[in-house]
């Protein structure tokens, strides 16, 4: 579907939705805990329903809750609910001996299997956890996901001890897993933080006695692993670290314990409307969000202070409030995105409007996320006349306001300009937030994707949709 953004002026409050990275690791916590665990205002979006159905299928028991509900940032259903809660039953995995029959009973028969749809997340992170488990699972996901390769991880859960398959035998899925896992030092590169995000949830639940040890060469998006390590904390389970991360000791024979409470809101989807407000002149209000959240992404509102946006945090009643506004230029920039890959399409369009050269570095990674970003970035920009110069880890957006201002004639006598989106979540809703500036519509192909992460985020601004 193709979505049609006005130019106009943004404004207003804005509740930001839950943490994708939070929402997903709960539930995954949640289903290998011995109990029932409460998840508060989780994320509503393709990617969490995708984790949803995941855990089922290795076992736990998920019920949704949905009421009317002013507070809580989801998208209404058709009757005017939404969801609020999460009751999670999980497999009680404990010292190796868990009651799931699915991970439990190896079969003769084809392996079970699940499918992850767009959520790379969800894929990578369910791979070392199903690796626990004796029996053979197969996991497959949408288009996307069966071009982005797991291979790393794969090797290092084979080092482990487990049948780790690509179908294709290029690392992507379909992929076959199966335990047990029985241990071992493996060498875990990390383009993406989630391939140890994923040994790291798991490994602990490994059999007493099993040690798991992970030398990390390379290790991108550092704060998810911070934040992944704060879960262990918070559950008192064992861990061994060096300083700088290259270096991991996890011993076996620990259990989760329920995890209950609200989910925080998501600096990854907040970065969104922060640079409509940006680019439009705001202030915007942004609700949900704690600055002192682990979540890496937090840093963008640090970089529009540095590029001339006003930025303020203020605690109200116990609760953040967060507002973002512009009354003068911006300026360029040069900006390490290495820590926040994620943040790159939104600050490429803010930078679009900027005086002077903005350079987003050290951000190779960026280049296999559900698309190539930065190539991406480059190639949509350009229709918006804004000359963006490639690097090999990163992008240069040559900024001036003038030229992305005037785009299309006042009289709007051209048709709009026709922006693909790539099917990737975050493409598109950059392009959204440009939008609000140029001279004339923008229309965005592929546009429905945005609701992989952030229902609701282009009615917010104002879409029109047409088949």
């Amino acid at each position: 579907m193709r979505a049609i953004i006005k130019p106009h002026h943004f404004s207003g409050t804005v509740r930001i939705p839950a943490s994708k990275s939070h929402t997903i690791r709960r539930l995954l916590i949640a289903s290998l805990a011995d109990g029932t665990s409460e998840i508060e205002y989780p994320l509503d979006s393709l990617d969490a329903k995708s984790c949803v159905n995941i855990c089922r299928g290795l076992g736990a028991k998920i019920t949704e809750h949905r009421l009317t509900d002013s507070q809580c940032p989801n998208p209404p259903d058709t009757d005017g609910k939404k969801l609020v809660r999460y009751t999670v039953k999980g497999i009680a995995w404990k010292n190796s001996i868990p009651p799931s029959p699915l991970l439990t009973s190896p079969s003769t028969l084809l392996p079970p299997s699940l499918d992850v749809g767009n959520s790379g997340t969800t894929l990578y992170l369910a791979l070392a956890a199903a690796a626990l488990g004796s029996c053979a699972i197969e996991f497959t996901g949408d288009e996307q996901i069966q071009k982005r390769s797991a291979a790393p991880l794969l090797d290092a859960l084979k080092g482990l001890g487990v049948r780790a398959e690509s179908k294709n035998k290029n690392g992507c899925a379909p992929v076959i897993i199966q335990g047990p896992w029985k241990g071992g030092r493996v060498t875990l590169p990390c383009p993406t933080s989630q391939y140890l995000s994923a040994l790291l949830l798991a490994a602990p639940l490994a059999p007493a006695g099993v040690v798991t040890e992970i030398d990390v060469p390379l290790l991108n998006e550092r704060p998810y692993i911070e934040l992944t390590l704060s879960y262990l904390k918070a559950q008192g389970i064992p861990w061994e670290a060096a300083d700088d991360f290259s270096y991991f000791k996890i011993p076996g024979g620990a259990s989760w314990k329920p995890i209950s409470g609200k989910v925080p809101g998501d600096f990854s989807s907040a970065a969104f409307p922060g640079c409509a407000a940006a680019i439009s002149g705001g202030p915007v209000t942004l609700l949900g969000l704690d600055p002192e959240d682990p979540q890496g992404d937090k840093v963008f509102f640090e970089i529009l202070k540095k590029m001339g946006c006003e930025v303020t945090w203020e605690k109200i009643d116990k609760d953040w409030v967060l507002t973002v506004s512009r009354s003068g230029p911006m300026k360029g920039g040069t900006f390490d995105l290495n820590a926040t890959p994620d943040m790159l399409p939104a600050l490429a369009v803010t930078a679009s409007y900027a005086q002077g050269d903005t350079a987003l570095v050290n951000v190779a990674h960026a280049r296999i996320k559900e698309t190539d970003r930065i190539a991406v970035m480059a190639e949509e920009l350009a229709k918006l006349g804004i000359q963006a110069t490639e690097r090999p880890d990163g992008l240069i957006i040559h900024g001036n306001d003038a030229i992305i201002q005037n785009v299309l004639p006042q009289n709007n006598v051209r048709a709009p300009e026709i922006i693909n989106g790539h099917g990737d979540h975050r493409i598109v809703m950059a392009f959204a937030a440009a939008a609000l500036g140029t001279a004339a519509l923008i229309e965005i192909d592929s546009a429905e994707s945005a609701a992989v992460t952030y229902p609701g985020f282009l009615e917010l601004l104002g879409a029109e949709w047409r088949d």
